[in-house]
């Protein structure tokens, strides 16, 4: 009896260790199979979810959100704290616009597109041009284009204007104001805090420091101004004329009557620039939608006209370039030392960007496409270098100037083997300055006073609780100096001129890119698809074809890599993020100071200045144009 006991509770255990191995193996193979799903989820989900489809008589929206730039500025984690904050990280790339104009011309599910400039933040008058140039090569195809906004300012307008039909809410108006700026000079207060500021300079038209040093612009700085901005703004009011088919000159005309033409029309200002064909159409946004609607038809559910956005059309019509190609390399911002994110440039993070172009084979020669106003001597010189390097190589190199190639800025673009910049370009620039400020009068007023044993008179010689040393401001003038004759002889020998004639162009003078070619400072005035077919041009003689043969090369732009799940994350965690209220309003963080645009003008003047006393050495020679020269 015992035994068969025995054998049963034996017998029990082995098949419930079975059992257990079973349900252990059964839950492993389980999981398994859901890792598995959900890798094969987020691999559909990252590569294929946000696939559009796209049917007949489809309207290509392009609702431009943010500042027109070069490359989207910052990285990944930027982009998520900005979000996080509250604050909009939206932005349009210039090429990415140009692409879906080029792409949308040759389709034929797309009838037209519809350009919406509600929150269209606006770039310089270059890359407007650039962006108004694809409009136009759009309509070509005799497809319209609708623009629409509230209300349009100076640089929405720009693009509006170029539209086969311009619309406007009947409360809204066009504001054109036209090109200038007030800057303000601090010498008198600076006095009476006692902060002498020291500015060290070569150029009589360098006027980056002048704010600290003067109580008004310098006659020089009023004259290069004047110069500039008068050739700007015949530029812009140019395009518009001829976009509108307006008169010649009518712009500036209306502007000078516009107190008695509005009272002429009790004040509706819609209904006057509609008078001055400004605009062709009084329209809400409800009835645009009815309109379109009727004109293409509705979407699936019915409620408005079928339609796409342009980044999601970009995304469903991606093809990545692979094989021989033109590398494009951005250049956008001030230039630092060191390394950098997309949309900033870094002396060394760029010019690693030139080199791994430069050694990769499939790379047939090399556009640098500018945008900067400059920066760091030292970082401007690393990348110049880097191009020069290039070229010794035997890698062709282009630069295309955009809205500013200004002080360091053209300084990288000494290189190349040719320069391209559109006529609304702001180039040249081509100073020195350093600034250091010191407090001794502060620190008398405030009774307090400094001292110390120090081996040399070089230890600790800039101390700005004291007054300049004079050997140190020799010390600094001489390296200013240098760094001036360095940067005229580069660009002697690469424009092939004579040192003296760039000193009477440099100086610290901006020029337009139409002016600067007038002066031999770069070869070309024409867009950026005129720089790319230059570059496939000399492509094409170094591989040995004869001269004039274009190489019909694609364009591939290089720069750090964002894979797929980065994507996914900045474009679906930071949206999540915002609705579920994990942002922190702007308004929590920024201090209350009842002036609009107070923190943001004085922050422009005192951030850079802050950056240089932030660094470890004594001073920093700066080749910075400071030009904000916007429509």
């Amino acid at each position: 009896m015992f035994s068969s006991v025995r054998t049963f509770f034996q017998t029990l255990h082995r098949t419930t260790l079975k059992v257990s191995d079973w349900l252990t193996q059964g839950f492993r193979i389980g999981l398994v199979l859901a890792v598995l799903a959900y890798g094969v989820g987020m691999v559909w989900f990252i590569y294929f979810a946000d696939r559009v489809a796209i049917t007949d008589h489809t309207v290509l929206v392009l609702d431009l959100k943010g500042a027109l730039v070069e490359e989207s500025p910052g990285g990944l984690r930027d982009k998520v704290l900005g979000e996080l904050q509250g604050e909009s990280t939206d932005s349009v790339r210039l090429r990415d616009l140009q692409m879906a104009l080029a792409l949308a011309e040759k389709d034929k599910r797309i009838d037209q597109v519809l350009l919406k400039l509600d929150d269209f933040k606006g770039a310089g008058l270059a890359s407007l041009r650039e962006a108004a140039g694809a409009i136009e090569k759009f309509k070509t195809s005799g497809k319209p284009v609708l623009a629409w906004s509230a209300g349009y300012d100076q640089r929405q307008y720009y693009l509006a204007a170029h539209a086969s039909q311009v619309a406007v809410h009947p409360m809204g108006t066009v504001f054109i104001e036209g090109f200038g700026r007030q800057r303000n000079y601090y010498k008198e207060a600076l006095d009476k805090l006692g902060i002498q500021a020291n500015l060290i300079r070569v150029g009589q038209y360098k006027s980056a420091g002048e704010p600290f040093i003067l109580s008004q612009p310098s006659a020089q700085a009023l004259k290069a101004e004047a110069h500039v901005y008068d050739a700007l703004w015949k530029l812009y009011t140019d395009g518009i004329e001829q976009a509108r088919k307006l008169p010649p000159g009518s712009v500036a005309q209306h502007i000078d009557s516009l107190p008695g033409a509005l009272q002429a029309v009790q004040g509706d200002a819609g209904q006057l620039v509609k008078d001055w064909k400004w605009v062709d159409q009084l329209q809400t946004l409800e009835s645009l939608r009815q309109t379109l609607m009727d004109t293409v038809g509705k979407d699936e559910g019915g409620k408005t006209f079928r339609q796409v956005g342009f980044k999601d059309y970009l995304q469903a019509q991606f093809k990545p370039v692979k094989g021989e190609h033109i590398a494009v390399i951005v250049a956008q911002g001030e230039i630092g030392d060191g390394r950098a994110p997309a949309g900033k440039i870094g002396g060394l993070s760029t010019s690693d960007l030139i080199r791994t172009a430069t050694e990769d084979e499939d790379v047939k020669a090399i556009v640098l496409r500018v945008n900067s106003p400059g920066g760091s001597a030292f970082g401007s010189e690393l990348i110049r270098d880097q191009l020069r390097i290039a070229r010794d190589k035997g890698k062709p190199v282009v630069v295309s100037m955009g809205d500013v190639a200004a002080s360091g800025g053209y300084w990288i673009a000494m290189a190349a083997d040719q320069v391209w910049a559109d006529a609304a370009t702001i180039t040249g620039s081509i100073g020195v300055f350093a600034m250091l400020p010191t407090g001794e009068g502060l620190m008398r007023k405030l009774g307090v006073n400094t001292g110390g044993y120090r081996t040399t008179w070089l230890a600790g010689a800039y101390d700005p609780r004291t007054a300049l040393n004079p050997r140190l401001q020799a010390l600094v003038q001489s390296g200013v100096e240098h760094i001036y004759a360095d940067f005229i002889g580069k660009a002697a020998q690469a424009r092939k001129l004579e040192v003296a004639q760039v000193d009477e162009l440099a100086q610290g003078r901006i020029w337009t890119g139409a002016q600067a070619q007038g002066h031999r400072l770069v070869d070309q005035v024409g867009s950026f698809n005129d720089t790319v077919q230059a570059a496939r041009q000399l492509a094409g003689k170094s591989a040995g074809k004869s001269a004039g043969t274009e190489v019909p090369l694609p364009i591939r732009y290089w720069g750090p890599k964002i894979s797929k799940v980065q994507g996914w994350v900045q474009r679906y965690l930071m949206q999540g993020a915002a609705q579920i209220g994990w942002g922190v309003g702007s308004s929590e963080l920024t201090p209350f100071t009842g002036l609009p645009g107070v923190n943001t003008v004085l922050a422009e003047d005192f951030i850079w200045l802050k950056g240089l006393l932030d660094q470890a050495q004594a001073y920093t020679a700066v080749t910075h144009c400071l030009c904000q020269i916007t429509p």
